[in-house]
């Protein structure tokens, strides 16, 4: 019996040695959204919730044969960002992308995450990838999905409450992207968490419980990674964004310890009990074959 392929969607980001954030964070998203994940890999860290201690960057045009290698074979239904770096990759990612049909102009949707700082305020762009980022990716962008540190980086605004947060937006827009999603996980003065869409005529308010956890290590990853498996099963993009927010609000209800500070999100919410309705299963029942 031949299984029904489902959507495929690529992930362009670094990998996460403590598993909580990066491509990590993404496939766990991707698989749990019904999704295959595709990755590019575009640098390996050495971290744990203490901090990045290393970084390695792949090399620009290994980055660009990935996206290459699975576009042109597997093809995708949606891409995503994660964390870049330097200029010399986002011009790689930027002609991969176009060459795979990939954009807000193009038949596949782009999501770009605009990952500058690691939770730990590490940043991840130098100058001219902060400035490539903005003069290249932006305006291919679907939709753009900054955390306040990174509207902050990008437009210089500092967000610190729901009108800034509209001036912000705008700001984005004028980037060049389609849509522009601010995430408000960090205005924590604000009662509720409160993420904005614009679309460049209308803002969409998006609300949701603040729970009282410290532990949303990978949080931005999982919405954008959300977001992106809901344009690649057919969405559009304020539907897909809905969905998003209901993922990662649940994967931070359902957050956990994991070391020594800050844990991550979780996606275990999402998978289904391991015995059937009548006690089938590897721990209820017998095992395959016995």
């Amino acid at each position: 019996m031949t299984e029904q392929r489902p959507p495929a969607a690529l992930t362009i980001a670094g990998s996460d040695s403590g598993g909580a954030a990066g491509l990590q964070a993404d496939l766990r998203t991707f698989l749990t959204c019904g999704v295959h994940g595709l990755v590019a890999v575009t640098a390996v860290t050495v971290q744990n919730t203490l901090g990045v201690h290393a970084r390695s960057d792949i090399e620009a045009d290994i980055v660009a044969g990935q996206i290459e290698a699975v576009t042109s074979d597997m093809g995708a239904q949606a891409a995503k960002t994660g964390m870049l770096a330097r200029g010399e990759t986002i011009t790689s990612v930027r002609r991969a992308c176009e060459k795979a049909g990939i954009g807000r102009a193009a038949a596949i949707p782009f999501v770009v995450d605009p990952v500058a700082a690691s939770m730990h305020g590490h940043p991840l762009f130098d100058a001219e990838g902060l400035a490539a980022l903005r003069e290249e990716l932006l305006p291919m962008a679907t939709v753009l999905t900054p955390n306040l540190d990174e509207v902050r980086l990008l437009t210089g605004k500092a967000v610190t409450d729901r009108d800034s947060m509209r001036a912000a937006a705008a700001a984005l827009h004028a980037m060049g992207p389609e849509y522009v999603l601010v995430k408000g996980g960090h205005l924590e003065d604000d009662p509720e968490c409160v993420d904005l869409l614009y679309d460049g005529l209308t803002y969409t308010e998006l609300r949701g419980p603040r729970f009282d956890t410290r532990h949303t290590h990978g949080a931005g990853d999982a919405m954008a990674a959300a977001l992106t498996a809901g344009l690649a099963r057919g969405m559009a993009v304020p539907q897909a964004v809905r969905y998003a927010k209901w993922y990662v609000s649940n994967a931070v209800r359902h957050s956990y310890p994991m070391g020594a500070e800050v844990g991550p999100v979780s996606a275990f919410w999402r998978l289904a009990p391991e015995s059937g309705p009548e006690g089938e299963g590897p721990i209820a029942g017998r095992e395959p074959g016995h």
